[in-house]
């Protein structure tokens, strides 16, 4: 049984190696203290060096001008690359293959013109159902895009009456049953809402066995989770960089093109001239030459001030890796889960929907909560915890590695105990 104290909870935190990285970020502030901060699933919060990298490159601005492109330490032309390498570690790729730019959405519309290219026979989309409305939105219009009606090409995965998560064995029989009509496999590699870390290495293999492309929104599941891209054959993923990874509200996307494909200089795409070869690029003249690897997608120049704020997480997360990480991750919601499960036991109140085993699961439990759900969230935030409510009745939690204690736990599940309907 879990030791259910104050004090313990501050001696696992006394034991956490990671412990000293939460001084390094700014933690909102309620009644004159630390918030109880569980939101890194929506917005991550702001580390203490991020102020003087954006400093700096005004300062760099401000000295250089335009020749901030060609001078300093990180000149402006190759700053995509300051950022690539560490950004590739995170979600196991060749440096070559991850590049920093755009938002989200933006990259992800630029993947479906390389990656989703149906024809009359083969045009279907597998996605999970309920799906951020960023993909449903992104999807659907790609479909009609290309003259289909979105009814009829779009399938989406749901649970079984009764679950409220996706069977691996489900996922991968959709994908059979469907075979040579399917186009493209596209889903969020942790779900939004429930939380779950669905298997991407066995649907990446599923949906090539059929003939489909396949590629993941890592919005949820960079910085968060484990991640082999390169190893597992995914053709692409995107990701955003403001969650888990704590670059700013908005900040630079990342993309992931496999070798296999960033090496083909006549894969279809759209193209600008930040993707052109580097070596000719001030050369202005006509015919596009893709550079290798993922950078061949970029459109425009390096957003400057967001990848700088981008920097200082990518250089933390080099410093402490990502197998460092997930192991706090693990014992972090571990915890979470068994105070509330003591809760449970006096009365069955909390449900959590996302799944128990870490395999199946980042750093998000989901809370399905009664008919008084957002009384319940209400109070939490007059008490100071940051949290996420999503309708009709889920409270989202995240407790991020890098900042959140076990106190922080602790103190949130103290709460849920505390709220009287």
């Amino acid at each position: 049984m879990i030791r259910n104290t104050l004090s313990y909870a501050r001696e696992l935190d006394q034991k956490d190696l990671l412990k000293d990285y939460r001084e390094k970020f700014w933690i909102p502030q309620h009644n004159d203290k630390d918030c109880i901060y569980l939101c890194g699933n929506s917005l991550g919060l702001q580390p203490k060096e991020t102020k003087y990298a954006l400093l700096n490159e005004l300062d760099h601005w401000k000295e250089h001008g335009v020749e901030g492109h060609f001078k300093g330490e990180m000149p402006w032309m190759y700053y995509h690359q300051f950022l690539s390498e560490a950004a590739a570690k995170i979600v196991g790729a060749q440096k070559d293959e991850v590049v920093i730019m755009n938002t989200l959405t933006t990259n992800l519309h630029l993947m479906m013109v390389s990656f989703y290219r149906p024809t009359s026979t083969r045009y279907k989309i597998i996605m999970e159902g309920g799906a951020f409305p960023s993909d449903q939105y992104a999807m659907e219009s790609q479909a009609k895009f290309h003259g289909f009606d979105p009814d009829d090409a779009i399938i989406e995965l749901v649970p079984r009456t009764g679950e409220h998560t996706l069977r691996t064995e489900d996922i991968i029989q959709t994908i059979m049953t469907h075979g040579d009509s399917v186009a493209l496999v596209m889903i969020g590699g942790v779900n939004y809402y429930t939380g779950q870390l669905y298997n991407l290495e066995a649907i990446t293999e599923a949906g090539h066995a059929i003939g489909a492309k396949v590629g993941f929104d890592l919005a949820h599941a960079a910085g968060n989770v484990p991640l082999q891209l390169h190893d597992w054959n995914v053709d692409f993923a995107v990701w955003c960089s403001y969650k888990y990874m704590n670059s700013s509200p908005g900040g630079s996307s990342g993309v992931f093109v496999h070798i296999m494909h960033g090496k083909n200089p006549d894969l279809p795409r759209f193209a600008g001239w930040w993707g052109h070869n580097e070596d000719e690029r001030f050369l202005m003249k006509k015919g596009f030459i893709p550079m290798n690897g993922a950078a061949g997608w970029q459109l425009s120049n390096a957003q400057i001030l967001s990848m700088a704020a981008h920097k200082v997480s990518l250089d933390m997360f080099d410093e402490v890796g990502m197998d460092a990480l997930r192991t706090k991750s693990e014992k972090l919601i571990a915890y979470m889960i068994g105070l509330i499960d003591e809760l449970n036991r006096q009365e069955q109140r909390f449900n959590i929907i996302t799944p128990r085993s870490p395999k199946d699961r980042g750093c998000q439990l989901s809370i399905l909560t009664g008919n008084d759900g957002k009384q319940l969230f209400d109070f939490l935030t007059e008490n100071g915890v940051v949290a996420d409510w999503r309708e009709p009745n889920v409270i989202r939690v995240a407790a991020v590695p890098l900042y959140n204690s076990f106190e922080d736990v602790y103190r949130f599940v103290e709460l849920l105990g505390k709220y009287n309907t």
